[in-house]
């Protein structure tokens, strides 16, 4: 991370538009704010793979910066202020990024952006392995057993609470995400400790 003159460093793979889990993190911390993507569903991780380019973000207390109404003031109150989004591209799709945290505002200097170009390149390398077949069958038919693979690299408890609640409810998957997503939000909780409430069956969420 001295590299980069960074504070916490994250990679997430994002399916479908949505966070899906972190490949590997610099720590606890990094792994925390990669969650709050997840959680609040928006992000400079998800909006760099939608749009396909690096995500730079100077000063998230800066009044102008507005793009993340949920996630922005999240990280401030961590004191994280700069963040930079590197997609990372295997076989020609997007399937993640490179995440780097800063509690100083200000930009990464020009080399340590080069840098960061170069790890996000390097990143895609393990996961040429990764999302194979059955990886994308994960992503087509969200039902599927593919998702056991996917499990494998983190948040299976969401994975799988996710599931329990289109069968409990016979909703969507999609919507069932969204659900949990809101619940932990409105409870001011992370996604994962949600899911793993409803898989103890300490929660129950109540069809609509």
């Amino acid at each position: 991370m001295v590299l980069f003159d960074i504070d916490a460093a994250a990679i997430s793979l994002v399916f479908d538009g949505a966070s899906s889990g972190t490949l590997g993190s610099s720590g606890a911390p990094a792994r925390m704010y990669d969650e709050l993507q997840f959680t609040l569903g928006e992000g400079p991780c998800l909006e760099s793979v939608a749009q396909r380019i690096p995500i730079l973000v100077v000063d998230l207390a800066d009044p102008e910066e507005s793009r993340w109404p949920a996630y922005g003031p999240a990280m401030l109150a961590y004191q994280i202020r700069g963040v930079t989004a590197i997609p990372i591209v295997v076989a020609g799709e997007f399937v993640g990024a490179l995440d780097l945290f800063r509690a100083e505002p200000g930009p990464l200097l020009t080399e340590h952006l080069t840098g960061a170009v170069a790890a996000a390149e390097l990143a895609g390398v393990p996961l040429l392995d990764l999302l194979d077949a059955d990886l994308q069958a994960a992503v087509a038919d969200p039902k599927s057993n593919a998702w056991i693979e996917l499990n494998r690299l983190s948040r299976a408890e969401v994975s799988q609470a996710t599931g329990m609640l289109v069968a409990q409810l016979e909703i969507e998957p999609a919507e069932a995400l969204v659900r949990l997503r809101a619940h932990a939000y409105a409870a001011d909780r992370n996604v994962t400790e949600v899911a793993s409430d409803i898989l103890e069956r300490r929660l129950q969420l109540e069809a609509d």
